[in-house]
């Protein structure tokens, strides 16, 4: 099997085991008193009492621990919309990593629909099973809406697209400054991409609706798409990037990616592969950061981003140095707001897991601005912040 590429490999894990996770009983039915205490007559009375407080689902049933990873199958990796069945294996992997760094019972829940009003209802009715909602591979800009008419549910919802990547890559950042001597006020960033992930690193860079101390805005964001800067005289731009207008490229900065580069001191690549070259990196800052999440194949590969002067290359790979990977804060912030029994996950929250996240590196270098993703002692450092950060 080790000569067969991963890809393949997956696939023949995945025949075998007909899918990566299952169900597992907490208690034994070994004879009737079991029978009766999980089934008929006894379970009818905890069915009274949560009858009478529906507060009590939380105590007596699976949803204190339970998250539901949701998709439409819309934006699947770098695969793109590919819909609902093929996304199947994607939220398995999801729930698979929950319970494994954070103890979480998760389900993946693919939902064969991409309108938003029957993909929001849905979720709405699901609801009561789960302590939280994971939105996952939903495409941009409705992931936006789906994700902010559901904070009302009680329960935390989180776009792990936006907010884990965002949290993450904040980590990064902080740990990339104390390498290279450089402060986050001081940063001007380029963002390649202006999808889910690339508006919401924005959005967090910019401590925009922060609350939180520690939140200093970067000096400057500069969002680009396929066609360039994302700018305030240019034509046809949707309400949503123009709504990034509000937060970033306060300079005006126009042109192509590559001409927006020249000066900036870091480079965060949420797009496609293969569109930098080392003279492309020449022409940033002293210093640069380069953070190149396209996948398999990242915007630069870091071999190339080091020749062009690059002092720290990280991917979405773990085949490279520096993986930048969601794994290292989903499951603790999820853990975390089920155990604070929060209600949504806020600001504070986010800022604080990244914190966390960037704290569990003592003394970062150019080749570990971050723990490994296998590392078991993030999700629970994560967690204490982000039920430490609740209010």
């Amino acid at each position: 099997m080790n000569n067969l590429n991963y890809g393949e490999r997956s696939v023949l894990i995945h025949q075998q085991l007909r899918g990566k996770i299952g169900v597992m009983n907490k208690m034994p039915v070994a004879n009737r008193d079991d029978l009766s205490i999980a089934y008929t007559p006894g379970v009818a009375k905890p069915c009274e009492v949560i009858a009478d407080d529906v507060s009590q689902a939380s105590k007596l049933t699976l949803k204190s621990n339970s998250v539901a990873v949701v998709s439409d199958g819309s934006a699947v990796l770098g695969l793109g919309n590919i819909g609902s069945y093929a996304a199947i294996p994607v939220m398995e992997g999801k729930a698979l990593l929950f319970k494994e760094f954070a103890g979480i019972d998760a389900w993946p829940i693919c939902i064969d629909t991409q309108d938003t009003e029957p993909l929001i209802s849905t979720i709405r009715l699901i609801a009561p099973v789960f302590g939280g909602i994971n939105l996952e591979d939903i495409s941009a800009p409705r992931c936006f809406e789906i994700e902010n008419r559901l904070q009302d549910l009680g329960i935390p919802v989180f776009h792990d697209d936006q907010h884990g990547t965002a949290i993450v890559m904040l980590a990064a950042l902080i740990n990339s400054c104390k390498v290279v001597g450089k402060e986050l006020t001081d940063l001007t960033i380029v963002v390649n991409g202006a999808g889910a992930a690339g508006t919401a690193i924005a959005r967090l860079l910019r401590c925009v609706g922060q609350e939180d101390d520690r939140c200093e805005p970067v000096k400057e964001v500069i969002v680009c798409d396929s066609k360039g800067a994302i700018h305030r005289d240019r034509q046809g731009l949707t309400a949503e990037k123009e709504s990034l207008l509000s937060f970033s490229n306060r300079s005006g900065k126009t042109g192509s990616l590559k001409e927006t580069l020249v000066g900036a001191d870091v480079f965060i690549g949420v797009s496609v592969g293969g569109i930098l070259e080392a003279d492309d990196i020449k022409v940033m800052a002293s210093d640069p950061i380069i953070l190149a999440m396209a996948n398999p194949i990242p915007e630069i590969m870091p071999e190339e981003a080091k020749a062009g002067g690059a002092a720290i290359v990280g991917t979405g790979r773990s085949d490279f140095p520096n993986q930048v990977n969601n794994v290292l804060a989903f499951p603790g912030i999820f853990r975390g707001a089920l155990d604070a029994n929060a209600s949504r996950i806020t600001e504070p929250m986010k800022i604080a897991a990244a914190f966390a996240l960037a704290e569990c590196v003592d003394q970062p270098t150019a080749d570990q601005i971050l723990p490994d993703p296998l590392d078991r002692s993030v999700s629970p450092k994560i967690a204490k912040a982000v039920k430490d950060a609740y209010r």
